[in-house]
């Protein structure tokens, strides 16, 4: 469950994705994006019923995971949901999770980004308005209170960007209530939610988790949000037994990978023998490099549920990251039968088999990874490693048309362009690749003002290789 770095793509942000094959990077660092199948799975399962009861596309709208222990959630243009980590972690149940985003979509249905926008052009217009009442004043001879007016007009702005906020904040609740009712569950997880961050409402703006800095609380809205849960039908319903063991399993696995190894053996002591908390020290034992622990406890994982892709996976990538390459394999592709055609289980055991070497490996590893970029045509990790495949078998016109594809996933236009022309020029044409090269170079097309600032840079290296041929 590797955490990755944004990238931005187009000024919008984009899904960074790579295989779960490498730990994740220190406790530390937040704000990137996790990958990790089984939790990916677990929250489509959950988000795309409410999704569907939004009357949105379950194609369209995206649910993304940041690398971040602090409560939040939020939306971005294009339909993206993100998470954080610390929002599953914190969950007391299911349902919590599942009105948070309930809530989300809210938002989305809502058009909430686009009247967000308005709503800040609103507020300009109030503040320079009150400057203009200041600027009257202090000419009609009213100097103190016109600057008083003046020195407050971002405070007028303010309000009535919150006031405006605030309405959408009460909207996205009751939307989240119909898409729970909509889908036969209570909404009272989404209120015991906002009950316990109430607290957080009252102290100072800096010390507020992000969440509360962009979903402003209220005692009122709280209030209107329970009454509107208690009327629906489905306010007893609670959590199958499922879910919960769902839940605690991926809280399990996301603390393991994320919290230092001594907090993981903490909350999961040797005394529980439970499969999540068996789950969380097979990974912190591994983070400890105690390779035979962690391999012992994953392996009594395996005996329990031999039909769990998400073990195997698990067993697969320990194997792989402490150099066992050969012994990787077999788990990674038992992961792989276990949930076929699942992507990041395809771009882990292709993975794999390009570090193994042989000829019948690396193509195999083109197989899987052209079949999983489908899939995931973002995934900058799937085509680095395609990169390497096509290396390795020698064809360096596709080696590059990948490197064209990886640059322009994550927003780099200059190199995907420089790669897309160097592939253009090997590949045959009129093939569906040479295709591909020439949409890309049609994509990445820089400005004559691009080209001079890029080979003003190249020309202040040491030794730059070339330069910029549009």
């Amino acid at each position: 469950m590797p955490v990755l770095p944004f990238f931005r793509r187009t000024a919008a942000l984009c899904a960074a994705a790579a295989a779960s094959l490498c730990l994740t990077a220190p406790p530390a660092l937040s704000q990137g994006l996790v990958r990790d199948a089984e939790i990916e799975a677990v929250m489509r399962d959950w988000s795309d019923p409410l999704i569907e009861a939004a009357g949105l596309n379950v194609n369209s709208v995206h649910v993304y995971l940041i690398g971040d222990m602090e409560f939040n959630a939020f939306v971005t243009r294009g339909q993206k949901i993100f998470l954080h980590t610390g929002l599953i972690v914190q969950a007391h149940t299911p349902n919590e999770v599942k009105g948070v985003i309930a809530h989300e979509i809210g938002h989305i249905e809502g058009a909430h980004l686009v009247r967000m926008q308005q709503a800040e052009r609103s507020a300009m217009a109030t503040m320079a308005a009150a400057i203009g009442v200041g600027i009257i004043a202090a000419l009609a001879g009213a100097g103190d209170a016109g600057a008083a007016i003046i020195a407050s007009s971002p405070q007028f702005a303010t309000l009535d960007f919150m006031t405006y906020t605030r309405a959408q904040e009460a909207s996205a609740d009751q939307a989240a209530v119909r898409f729970l009712t909509a889908t036969g569950q209570s909404g009272r997880g989404l209120v015991s939610t906002f009950e316990r961050l109430a607290h957080q409402e009252r102290l100072s703006f800096q010390r507020r988790w992000q969440y509360l800095r962009s979903h402003p609380l209220s005692s009122d809205r709280v209030a209107a949000l329970q009454r509107n849960v208690e009327r629906s039908p489905y306010a007893d319903v609670e959590d199958s037994p499922e879910d919960i063991e769902t839940l605690e399993r991926i809280q399990a696995k996301i603390i393991g990978f994320m919290a230092p190894p001594a907090q993981t053996f903490e909350r999961y002591p040797e005394s529980d023998t439970s499969i999540p908390a068996r789950y969380a020290r097979a990974v912190a034992f591994y983070k400890q490099g105690l390779m035979n622990r962690a391999e012992e406890v994953v392996l009594t994982l395996i005996e329990d549920e031999p039909d769990n892709p998400y073990f195997h996976e698990l067993h697969g990538q320990m194997l792989f990251e402490s150099g066992h390459i050969a012994r990787s394999i077999e788990p990674y592709r038992r992961s792989l039968e276990l949930a076929e055609r699942q992507p990041l289980l395809q771009i882990g055991l292709a993975t794999a088999l390009i570090a193994q070497g042989g000829e019948d490996d690396v193509s195999e590893a083109v197989r899987l990874l052209s079949q999983a970029l489908v899939a995931e045509p973002d995934n900058p990790f799937g085509w680095f490693q395609q990169s390497l495949a096509y290396t390795a078998l020698g064809d360096l016109a596709m080696a590059e048309l990948a490197t064209a594809e990886r640059y322009f996933a994550v927003g780099d236009n200059m190199h995907a362009h420089l790669f897309a022309r160097r592939a253009h020029d090997r590949l045959d044409r009129g093939t569906e690749a040479w295709i591909r090269s020439a949409e890309l170079l049609y994509a990445t097309e820089p400005s004559a003002r691009e080209v001079r600032e890029w080979n003003r840079r190249e020309q202040r290296r040491p030794n730059f290789a070339e330069g910029f041929r549009p």
